[in-house]
């Protein structure tokens, strides 16, 4: 079932059957037990009010008879229509077994055998609720019965007048409960509406005052969503901007020096030239992996992956991937493990880690001059794993350390031969870690950055 309406309709009607069906059974249980209560206290009241009379000689035991016959049951079980009339039957037997004299309705055979008190028996088919009375002035046992038929009967024409009006009822009833669900179901209706007839472009967020507050949340949470998704459209704009304009650059260079190349007739001028290309190439090479980079970091969800990972195996294998470049910036990489420590394994997401790791060191490797080192410090604590990446190179004023994560964002040394994208995308991948990204500057010169993350065994 699809439908909210149909559910909604569905529960409360069923609800409505079930609440009514148990007030009908309640009902019933509750009449019964007060119609055998009342009954009883009639059949009582009559069997002793005949052997009072008789006793008292104040008339004779065929009137007696006919006087407790006529008695007529309380107001509240009295029917106009007289299908209760005359239900009592009233029977006079001789403690020696000899029927004195009976009412009219009553049967030829004695009603029960018991002496005294309540019984049930069955006489030709029809069951009869009995009460005896002993008189033992006139030597008699007075019987006065009804049936039980009449009894169910009349519990029945209760019941009846409950469930016959709900038959007329429930119908009516169905169509007030589908057309409440549907008044209910506005505001919903009213919130499609208005998001069916908007553009992709309009994001602006939905208006919470005329909302019920059952539906408040989910107004709430739709305008987080258009927030999110603003965010991440101003975010790709800017981006598509930025690389666009950032690409320009290089490819004017390449055409430029090409042109030089092509029209130059000195051999050192032309080698320069290509050697001009050549690192226009690298240079772009570089922020196109980058760009590429970053949209993998942002094409990631918040649910990373948990692989085993050794750390110090991963800084070795990134190590030797960047070695061209610290061979041709004359830059070696110096790798320091934690000592004592026999294992470097951290759960953690095994891309995202490599992805900041890679731009760290390629960022370290790029601002250290010729002939220096950058150190990798790997320190293990019991719930923290801390990889910090010195260079020696200029370092960061506090200005720049706060915009160093900016997209497309060159500090004042990093003008001329980075992107700007290094150090965003590793912001990206260590928040995506759940980890913290550090700058300082070193006491002897250069910069100092520090990856946190919470060590979770796999």
């Amino acid at each position: 079932m699809t439908s909210i309406r149909i559910r909604l309709f569905a529960i409360l009607l069923a609800t409505t059957g079930a609440v009514w069906l148990f007030a009908v059974i309640w009902t019933y249980v509750n009449t019964q037990a007060e119609v055998e209560r009342v009954l009883d206290a009639r059949l009582t009241e009559a069997a002793r009010m005949v052997s009072s009379l008789i006793t008292d000689h104040h008339i004779d035991v065929a009137a007696a008879v006919d006087a407790a016959n006529a008695r007529q049951p309380s107001s509240e079980f009295e029917r106009v229509e007289g299908d209760y009339n005359r239900q009592l039957s009233c029977q006079i037997w001789s403690l020696q077994g000899t029927l004195v004299s009976r009412s009219e309705s009553a049967p030829a055979i004695s009603l029960a055998d018991h002496r005294e008190g309540f019984a049930e028996t069955e006489i030709n088919g029809e069951r009869w609720r009995v009460f005896a009375v002993i008189n033992p002035t006139l030597g008699v046992r007075v019987l006065v019965g009804d049936s039980l038929k009449i009894r169910e009967k009349l519990v029945g024409d209760v019941i009846k007048g409950l469930l016959l009006p709900a038959l007329v009822i429930l119908p009516l009833l169905s169509v007030l409960i589908w057309l409440s669900v549907g008044r209910g179901l506005a505001p919903l209706n009213r919130i499609a509406a208005s998001l069916s007839s908007r553009s992709a472009t309009e994001l602006h967020p939905l208006s919470e005052a005329p909302a019920p507050r059952e539906i408040r949340p989910m107004i709430v949470a739709l305008n987080s969503l258009f927030r999110r998704v603003e965010d991440v459209r101003a975010r790709e704009s800017d981006f598509t901007a930025y690389a666009a304009h950032e690409l320009k650059t290089p490819l004017a260079g390449l055409r430029t020096q090409a042109q030089i190349a092509i029209r130059s007739e000195d051999p050192d001028t032309r080698r320069q030239a290509l050697g001009q290309i050549l690192h226009s190439v690298d240079r772009t090479s570089r922020m196109v992996r980058q760009l590429i980079d970053m949209a993998r970091v942002d094409a990631r969800d918040n649910a990373v992956a948990q692989d085993e990972v050794d750390v110090l195996r991963l800084i070795e294998e990134l190590s030797t991937e960047l070695s061209p470049v610290a061979v041709q910036r004359n830059v070696r990489i110096t790798i320091r493990p934690d000592a004592g420590k026999e294992t470097m394994c951290i759960a953690t997401d095994r891309t995202l880690l490599r992805l900041a790791l890679r731009n760290l060191l390629e960022n370290a490797l790029q601002h250290a001059p010729e002939g220096t080192q950058a150190v990798c410090a790997i320190r293990f604590s019991d719930d923290r794993l801390t990889i910090e990446i010195d260079d020696p190179g200029p370092g960061m004023s506090p200005t720049e350390q706060k915009r160093a994560v900016d997209r497309f964002y060159r500090g004042s040394q990093g003008a001329a031969s980075g992107s700007g994208l290094g150090l965003s995308i590793v912001q990206m991948a260590v928040e995506r870690l759940g980890g913290s990204l550090d700058f300082r500057n070193r006491t002897e010169g250069g910069l100092s950055v520090a990856v946190t993350l919470m060590r979770k065994k796999a």
